[in-house]
C-alpha cells in the first residue's frame, strides 16, 4: 500500500458514500485510478467493507471501557464467541504481548459495567483481566 492508497483510505473513512468522481477530484488522480486502486484494495483484503456510523451510535455509551482478558490454555476462540454474544461487548481484539484478547466495551452506567465485567470474569479459561475507561475520543476512524 502507498500513499496514494493511504489518502484514498483516509477519504472514504470520511465519508464511505464517496463517489468515484469526488474521490478522483480530492486526490487529483483519475476516475479510472481511483476505481483501479479501489479495486485491488478491495481484492487484496485492505479494504473490507464499508459501514454506516450514526449519532446514536456515538452517544449510546455514556460509559465506555476496554477490557485486556488473560486466557488459560486453548479456551480463547470459545471465550471470543461468548464475548460476542454479550450485547454490551462492542469489539473484541486479539493480541500479542500480555493480554489475549481486548473487548471494548459499552453500557449506559458504571453500576452496569460492573455487572458485565464481573460476568467476563467468571467465564471458565479466563485467568486474569485489567479494565479501563475510556473519557473521551480524540479521534475516530
Amino acid at each position: 500500500m502507498d500513499d496514494a492508497d493511504k489518502l484514498l483510505i483516509s477519504e472514504l473513512r470520511h465519508n464511505g458514500r464517496a463517489s468515484i468522481s469526488d474521490l478522483s477530484t480530492l486526490l487529483g488522480m483519475s476516475r479510472a485510478t481511483v476505481r483501479a486502486r479501489l479495486d485491488r484494495l478491495q481484492h487484496t483484503g485492505e479494504v473490507i467493507g464499508y459501514s454506516v456510523v450514526l449519532k446514536d451510535d456515538m452517544l449510546s455509551d455514556p460509559v465506555r471501557a476496554l477490557m485486556m482478558i488473560g486466557i488459560e490454555g486453548r479456551g480463547t476462540d470459545r471465550i471470543i464467541r461468548q464475548l460476542s454474544g454479550l450485547p454490551q461487548v462492542r469489539a473484541v481484539h486479539s493480541t500479542n504481548g500480555r493480554w489475549d484478547v481486548i473487548a471494548e466495551l459499552g453500557t449506559d452506567t458504571l453500576e452496569a459495567l460492573d455487572a458485565v465485567l464481573f460476568d467476563i470474569r467468571k467465564f471458565d479459561g479466563v485467568t486474569q483481566s485489567e479494565t479501563s475507561l475510556l473519557l473521551s475520543t480524540r479521534k475516530r476512524s
